[in-house]
């Protein structure tokens, strides 16, 4: 069975709870490999970020947007190059906060995080990536 194209309020419904779910698997493995493991917190916040990345595509293009006229190779590809914008803009805020304002990491993560889902992820996913 085929499922549709949610419209424009459910798919960032949607979209919104892929991301706190890849959200929430980012900050476990953030925390689980800095506080347990003893990694330092900017390599753990880019693995975190990986495990995070890929909740959200799986999610995204199977459930979200509901996207898959596109090859997965070819929408992985574009996700890749969103995730690494992402992944760039997350690492230099945690570190911003972190070590600039001295602010915990996980408030620091918390903060950016969420300025880049709505201001950067949002955006590209449904408008680039799951067009």
């Amino acid at each position: 069975m085929t499922q549709s194209k949610p419209s424009g309020k459910t798919a960032f419904f949607r979209y919104n709870i892929a991301a706190l779910l890849a959200t929430a698997g980012d900050f476990v493995t953030l925390i689980f490999l800095t506080e347990l493991v003893g990694l330092w917190y900017l390599l753990s916040t880019i693995l975190g970020a990986l495990v995070g990345a890929i909740i959200a595509f799986t999610l995204g293009r199977n459930w979200a947007f509901v996207s898959k006229e596109e090859a997965q190779s070819k929408q992985a590809l574009k996700y890749g190059v969103v995730a690494l914008g992402s992944l760039g803009l997350n690492t230099l805020g945690v570190f911003f906060f972190t070590d600039v304002l001295e602010v915990q990491y996980i408030i620091s993560k918390s903060i950016t995080a969420g300025i880049v889902a709505l201001g950067y992820n949002f955006p590209l996913s449904k408008y680039y990536t799951f067009k």
